[in-house]
């Protein structure tokens, strides 16, 4: 008695597309990375690194100028009314009648804004800010000559002091 064995056509064949399926997921997944890697952009890159470089050292003597005049800020947030009220402290300076506030989000540039902040007849300042997104912010006030710096959470934080950013920290 013959056994007779019938032959399948190899598509008919599991193992031959189980080794088909694996490169091919590879190159799949492959195409999915380079397709988000072209459509998004990095924002942490900066393209000019070497003029951002250079500019670092500026940016260092308005600290130090903001720690020579003892300046200090404290800012209050109303997230419900998205306004922002800033008490500025200082040892020897005249304060402008407006100031730069730049709420920076740590990885999304997109999300950053930045605010002008005009002096109230009380002396301190105040403007109005767009919605935050929960998490951790950045914040920057600057003036023609110095800069302070803060960081808070949103929404648990309604405070927060800013401070020249110290030497060491730099």
């Amino acid at each position: 008695m013959k056994l007779q064995v019938t032959k399948r056509p190899w598509y008919r064949e599991p193992w031959v597309w189980l080794l088909i399926a694996l490169p091919l997921s590879a190159v799949i997944g492959g195409i999915i990375t380079i397709a988000i890697a072209v459509s998004t952009s990095d924002g942490l890159v900066v393209d000019d690194y070497y003029k951002r470089g250079k500019a670092i050292n500026r940016d260092l003597a308005r600290d130090r100028a903001a720690a020579q005049h003892r300046l200090e800020a404290k800012l209050r947030l109303a997230q419900d009314e998205r306004r922002i009220t800033l008490r500025l402290t200082s040892g020897d300076y005249t304060p402008p009648d407006s100031l730069m506030l730049s709420l920076l989000h740590p990885t999304r540039k997109g999300m950053d804004q930045r605010l002008q902040l005009a002096r109230t007849q009380a002396g301190d300042y105040a403007g109005v800010f767009e919605a935050l997104a929960p998490g951790n912010w950045y914040v920057q006030l600057e003036a023609d000559d110095w800069r302070l710096f803060g960081s808070f959470r949103t929404p648990a934080d309604t405070s927060i002091v800013l401070v020249p950013l110290a030497d060491d920290d730099s």
